[in-house]
């Protein structure tokens, strides 16, 4: 598994940067983040959504990327094939996961199925299903600079 998900996470950072990236960059974007022991650069392929100036990433629990973002750091951010410094915090309680889960499949509901979370008749997520899913997620938000509102 994790051969594949290496192998899957280099081509999606290969294609994000390339010229190519318009196929994808709508909905992912590298994540360049620094290691707190290591002091390694990781580049992470996300999914994100863009609401206002925050981008909202999510990710599951027992990834580890996302830890070096507790109490949040700077990272580098490759978005649409333009690359920018921004700040981003990490977090994993579930009270502060729930409403920014609840934002990030709210401004993309074709996530949903994803997460297996019911839409009622107005494409708004169920409540209930919501929190089942967002207990097996932390959220990610990285803050744009300003000139990239």
């Amino acid at each position: 598994m994790k051969v594949m998900m290496a192998i899957g996470n280099a081509f999606m950072r290969m294609m994000l940067a390339s010229p190519l990236h318009v196929l994808m960059s709508g909905s992912t974007l590298i994540l360049r983040v620094r290691g707190l022991k290591s002091g390694r650069i990781y580049a992470v392929p996300v999914n994100y959504v863009h609401i206002e100036k925050r981008l909202l990433i999510t990710s599951q629990r027992d990834r580890t990327w996302w830890r070096n973002l507790l109490g949040g750091a700077p990272v580098e951010v490759i978005l649409q094939g333009k690359r920018f410094n921004a700040r981003a915090e990490a977090y994993s309680d579930p009270a502060r996961v729930l409403p920014l889960f609840t934002d990030y499949v709210r401004a993309a509901p074709s996530v949903a199925r994803y997460f297996e979370i019911g839409l009622d008749a107005a494409g708004l997520p169920d409540p209930t299903d919501l929190a089942r899913a967002a207990r097996d997620r932390v959220m990610v938000v990285a803050v744009l600079p300003s000139d990239l509102e």
